[in-house]
């Protein structure tokens, strides 16, 4: 995160200041969110949002977007200081205690400007114009997110974390305010003048060039290898720190060696999966990913953990079993999931957001350990190993506190002789592994229980309607393959949560908090939910999820396509923007025109309508020249488009479910990654529940046994009941090595 000089340059245009550093965000301690009792709140009292309400007792006079804040600014011609942040951010809290809590500075935000506050989450149009602002004008972007606009929201000055005070020859929050407030005063003029070049920049950057439209595999192939060539062989991951983990990046890579048998791609994916599930940035007791790392090995995390990447890496980690068997894979799974299920569950089956990094003031001293604390819970000899297999020492990795992690082989660590190998204290020598793995087992679940009991970080317990999607497809597509009952339930659950308080009157809101949902939502939650349903279906097969999700594409198409093709982020409804983006470019979660472009394709294929898939696939061929440009910055839908050029396929298996046969027939479609094909069951009868494929129809048992139907072209294969001749015919039909 950058701090930019506030320079106004010789065509009135703003530039960024030569005086810039990275901020070094391990250094500064964390806020103390308490408040004193005596404070006044400001506008933000009334507001829902986590985030927001942490800031309702700043001494600035914070307002929430809406129309009251904006006609404030036109009214009294002040220009807006925006301030979008969200409730896990670390540095927000930084920026909070240092500037928004000091009296001077908001007496001075007061008086000059209207402030606003926005939760990204809640907002995320306003954040994607406002950071592609600020990205234009510094190069740089992140949060918290500090933008200047004027009274018609337009912006014309903007960065990420100020410091208070000058120092290092950087200019402190306090003095931008000072010298923004003085130009806004004295130079009026170019400032508007800036302020329209800059939103017709952003306006030109968010347009979609024209192109051929022409879709190839290539694309594929160029984003393999972009990402190979961005790969760290020594640590995993791509590129160098700070370390995010790609989870749809790594899908990309499982997909195109399965379909290449390309091994450097391969290589790149299950290295980057080891290294991730063997670093910090793993919990190793309570399961589950931290939001990335800021070194390169994966060791020293960014504490917060958000549903998104639990969601996303559950699914990469499921794909790098079934590419690879190995089981350790699964152990990943199982715990994120459990992780979500048991911290980020709601009661009425919805998750929950995020979980702060911060805690009794502090990053990360929730998850860290020293010695001495392991030795109190387990005893010196079990402690003393568990502190050796997981790297726990004095001096410690932050703070003086340990990040636990796994640095050998558990199993290997009593027959090991000398320091470099992991000397095991003598006291606990002559055990033989299988004790060594019951006692590192046993000494984590004790340690696990002894956390819970700390002060916990702060959690944002709204529901999203788009990462709840999400974490449905996890759910949904981890106990169908895992046959896992409990797993399958909490996806019906959450899905059933969503529709039921966040669907109304046929249109979605993207938020529900404290028993009322609000704000309409984006094409990400319309789209995300259209492909959990399309999921969920594919794992239990309940055709009332087919019918939801047609409703939704139904309403997605009325809200948000465009003419020349593709969808717009956002609907007509959404009306207190500068303008309207179309954009397929991943972030942290997929786009929502990925999202679009994949659920149309699978829900038409399954519903047997053309037209649902001709819209996905011209959604895909709107974005070309991007995807050929930067495929790197598309992987989401390039796993729709993988989907799109393979072969066109229905697999019908039928048979009762608590059947053997059936099981094993499902299990075999299940173990394929990528299919190029959608999977739907029946009883047998030859009957089509009402919703479900209407080419189920006809589809019955063979001599009484279950059978698969392998359909292309709207023409079916014999029917099959072998799962070996099965596995033989859908490998020769989706293209797969």
């Amino acid at each position: 995160m950058t701090e930019n000089d506030v320079t106004l340059s010789v065509d009135g245009g703003w530039r960024r200041g030569r005086n810039h550093d990275t901020v070094d965000r391990m250094s500064h301690p964390s806020d103390n969110d308490g408040h004193a009792p005596d404070r006044r709140p400001n506008h933000l009292l009334g507001e829902t949002s986590p985030y927001l309400r942490q800031h309702a007792y700043n001494p600035v006079d914070w307002h929430p977007w809406g129309e009251e804040a904006l006609a404030k600014a036109r009214r009294e011609n002040r220009p807006i200081f925006l301030s979008i942040g969200y409730a896990a951010c670390h540095w927000c809290h930084v920026m909070e205690r240092e500037s928004f809590e000091d009296a001077s500075i908001a007496a001075y935000l007061n008086e000059k400007f209207v402030s606003i506050k926005v939760d990204r989450e809640e907002r995320p149009d306003l954040d994607e114009i406002y950071m592609s602002a600020v990205q234009l004008m510094s190069g740089h972007g992140g949060w918290p997110l500090s933008v200047w606009l004027t009274p018609d929201r337009r912006p014309f000055f903007g960065g990420t974390y100020f410091p208070p005070r000058d120092g290092g020859g950087r200019a402190g929050f306090r003095t931008v305010i000072e010298r923004l407030a003085e130009i806004w005063r004295t130079r009026r003029g170019e400032v508007e003048s800036s302020a329209g070049s800059i939103t017709e920049r952003v306006a030109s950057f968010a347009e979609v060039p024209a192109g051929s439209g022409l879709l190839s595999t290539s694309l594929l192939s160029g984003a393999a290898s972009t990402l190979v060539r961005n790969f760290d062989r020594r640590h995993g991951g791509f590129g160098s720190a700070p370390k995010f983990p790609h989870s749809m990046g790594i899908q990309l890579l499982l997909c195109h060696h399965l379909r290449t048998g390309d091994l450097a791609s391969l290589e790149a994916a299950i290295v980057t999966l080891d290294r991730m599930a063997a670093g910090g940035i793993y919990d190793h007791l309570g399961g589950g990913f931290h939001r990335y790392s800021v070194d390169a090995g994966w060791l020293v995390p960014h504490f917060e953990k958000m549903l998104y990447d639990q969601a996303l890496l559950a699914v990469a980690y499921l794909d790098g079993y079934r590419v690879t068997g190995t089981t350790r894979y699964l152990d990943v799974v199982r715990e994120t999931l459990n992780f979500v299920l048991r911290d980020l569950r709601s009661p009425n089956g919805g998750f929950y957001s995020t979980l702060d990094a911060d805690s009794e003031g502090e990053e990360g001293v929730f998850y860290t350990w020293t010695p001495a604390e392991i030795a109190a819970v387990l005893g010196p000899r079990d402690g003393a190993l568990l502190a050796q297999a997981y790297d726990c020492t004095e001096e410690g990795h932050l703070h003086g506190r340990s990040i636990l992690h796994p640095v050998t082989d558990a199993a290997a660590l009593p027959t090991r002789t000398g320091r470099d190998a992991g000397e095991v204290p003598p006291t606990r020598t002559g055990l033989d592994p299988d004790e060594v793995r019951v006692a590192l087992v046993s000494g984590r679940r004790e340690l696990l229980l002894v956390r819970q009991g700390r002060v916990s970080p702060a959690l944002d317990d709204k529901v999203l309607a788009c990462w709840n999607s999400l974490a449905i497809s996890a759910f949904a597509r981890s106990g169908a393959v895992m046959e896992e009952p409990r797993f399958l339930d909490a996806a019906a659950r959450a899905a059933r949560t969503v529709i039921e308080t966040m669907w109304v009157n046929d249109l979605l809101l993207r938020v529900y908090k404290d028993g009322t949902a609000k704000i309409p939502g984006y094409l990400d939650d319309y789209a995300g939910m259209a492909a959990a349903l399309v999921d969920l279906y594919e794992a239990d097969f309940d055709p009332h999820w087919l019918m939801a999700a047609e409703r939704l594409v139904k309403t997605m198409r009325r809200e948000f396509a465009d003419s020349a093709g593709g969808f717009f982020n956002t609907a007509p409804r959404h009306n207190d923007l500068i303008l309207r983006v179309k954009n397929a470019q991943d972030g942290s979660t997929p786009s929502g025109n990925s999202l679009a472009a994949g659920a149309l394709l699978r829900l038409g294929r399954l519903l047997g309508r053309a037209d649902l898939e001709e819209e996905g696939a011209r959604t895909l061929r709107t974005f070309q020249p991007l995807l050929d440009r930067a495929p790197g910055a598309f992987h989401q839908s390039l796993l729709a488009l993988d989907f799109f050029q393979g072969s066109r396929a229905e697999v019908a298996i039928v048979g009762p479910r608590d059947d053997l046969a059936t099981r094993k027939l499902l299990r075999t479609v299940r173990a394929r990654l990528c299919p190029h094909f959608v999977l739907a069951w029946a009883v047998g009868d030859g009957l089509v529940p009402a919703g479900a494929p209407p080419w189920l129809e006809g589809k019955v048992l063979v001599d009484g046994q279950p059978a698969a139907y392998v359909c292309r072209d709207r023409t079916c294969a014999p029917p099959v009941t072998e799962p070996a001749v099965l596995a033989r015919t859908l490998g020769a039909i989706d293209g797969v090595r």
